[in-house]
């Protein structure tokens, strides 16, 4: 293959589960390749292409290895990029600070009472002032 669509590939690769949502990433600007930003689904992407890859909270910067125009297996998908070392630190320490950051809540055992809704609404409207 010369080239595949961006949105193609990155939805073959599983890093978004429809063609839509990478397409919707894409157009905002979510996706760049070899360090310029992507306007549109249609760019054609090559292999050893630099793919920088945003999704919620978690960026991938990855080299392109393989291109497919098909979703396959998870392990097929794996096949088609690489991270790089550092991406991949960065996204481990990001994945323990937002664990760490969450450590110490926990979560009620029951839903609150109608005493506790009051006191809940009134800490709401403390932060409005």
């Amino acid at each position: 293959m010369v080239g595949t669509r961006l949105d193609l590939w990155l939805w073959a690769a599983r890093f978004f589960k429809t063609r839509s949502i990478a397409k919707q990433a894409i157009e905002s600007g979510k996706i760049t390749v070899n360090g310029a930003a992507v306007a549109k689904a249609s760019k054609a992407i090559q292999v050893d292409d630099m793919l920088l890859v945003q999704r919620g909270d978690e960026h991938f910067e990855v080299r392109v290895l393989g291109l497919r125009n098909q979703r396959g297996s998870a392990t097929a998908a794996q096949a088609l990029y690489a991270e790089t070392s550092a991406s991949g630190v960065r996204r481990e320490a990001a994945a323990a600070r937002r664990r760490d950051e969450r450590a110490g809540y926990q979560a009620p055992e029951t839903r609150p009472n109608k005493k506790a809704r009051r006191l809940i609404r009134a800490l709401g409207d403390i932060d409005a002032f």
